[in-house]
Order: C-alpha cells, then structure tokens, then sequence
C-alpha cells in the first residue's frame, strides 16, 4: 500500500465492530486511523494495532481522525449514531462514509424497528446532507468472528446511490477477507438492517455462534 492511498478512519474504533474491521483492514496494509470519544483509548487501540501489525496506526478524538481521513467507517450503537454523525459533520464534506449502523432498541433486539426514516443509513445521509456519499456495509457481520484470523462464512451486502462510493466500499470489504456485494441503493440498506435482528433471532434459537449471509449463484 502506498502513500497515495486512501486514509481510512474508523469511528468507534474502540468497540467490537471497530476494532475487528480495523485491525483487519491494517493487516490487509491500509492507512488506518482509530477515533473515539476518549482519545486516550484510541491511542491504546491504536498501540496494539501498531506491535501486531508492525505498521504505524494513527489515533485521536472521532473529529479528528474524521478530518485526516478520505473514507470514514462509522461503527458505533445505533443511540450513539446522530449525536457521532454531527460531531464529525464538519470533517467529512465530499467524503465516503460508512455507515455499519443497525438499528436495535434494546431489550428488543430480536424485533425488526427501522427508524422513520426507513433506515438508519438514509437517517445518516439525511443528518450528514448530500455532499457527503454515504455507502452502509458490514451490518450482517459477527463482530467477535471478524476480530479473528478466521475465513468469515459470510457476504457483505453495500448499499449506496454512488456506484463509485461503492466499488471503494467492495474494496475494501474484499481486503477485510469477504465478499462485497454490490446490492444497490441506499434505502435498501432497510433490507439489511432488518436482516440483523433476524440474524439474533437465528442465533439464539438455533444456538448458532454468529449467522451470517451468503449470496449464492455469484460466480465472483
């Protein structure tokens, strides 16, 4: 990977999904910077990252990093989501950013409940404006098994109204070590969405350690 590539920030980058998608992402050689609302737990992130992967791994506040990067990874609780979006607002005009977000209202997680907006990736879109190309991606994905070294038996389904946003988003699914899907605009995002808390569902009925999604019949 080169200096010319994209940085890539991942906000919440201290949390399950965060930390499995960056520390993935730098094992794959991207330029990755980790934000949270304590700095001090994002420089630590970022430390460990830094000795396992032997390549340096930024750090600072999700504002910061949001400002330093060209693609933005969103991956924090869907009650944190509005408040996250508007504190990085001012540093991700024009930019790719992506949003993971599910919306789950606890103690209900097992039960589909999108947000009025229909999903919480045109909630995104709507909070950030139209300058920003929100693409959402890695909503079906078992956190605890993206922070292994283990092939995930999963597909990552990517919305967006950008076809070009989302080739970047595939990419760097393909460099996490899955299968990105191209699965079209950005209000189908609701499909996935809602898949999740089918997924919980499945999981706990089932007593299955992470269900995931496979797109069959693609050769590719």
């Amino acid at each position: 990977m080169t200096d010319s590539a994209p940085v890539i920030a991942v906000i919440g980058g201290t949390g399950d999904l965060g930390s499995a998608i960056a520390r993935r992402l730098v094992k794959a050689g991207e330029r990755v910077v980790i934000g949270s609302r304590d700095p001090a737990k994002a420089a630590d992130m970022a430390s460990r990252l830094t000795a396992e992967a032997d390549r340096v791994v930024g750090a600072g506040s999700n504002a910061d990093v949001a400002s330093q990067a060209q693609i933005v990874i969103l991956t924090v609780p869907f009650a944190s989501q509005e408040s996250t979006l508007r504190d990085i607002a001012a540093g991700v005009a024009g930019k790719i950013v992506v949003d993971t977000t599910v919306p789950l209202v606890p103690p209900k997680v097992m039960r589909v409940q999108l947000p009025p907006e229909g999903s919480a990736a045109v909630r995104a879109q709507r909070i950030l404006g139209e300058g920003v190309k929100v693409v959402s991606a890695f909503h079906n994905v078992a956190a605890h098994k993206l922070a292994t070294d283990a092939v995930v038996d999963c597909d990552v389904l990517v919305f967006g109204d950008d076809k070009a946003a989302r080739d970047s988003v595939v990419r760097l699914v393909g460099a996490c070590g899955l299968r990105g899907v191209h699965a079209g605009a950005l209000v189908n995002s609701a499909a996935a969405e809602a898949l999740t808390s089918l997924l919980i569902f499945i999981n706990k009925h089932y007593t299955v350690d992470g269900a995931g999604v496979r797109i069959t019949g693609m050769t590719t």
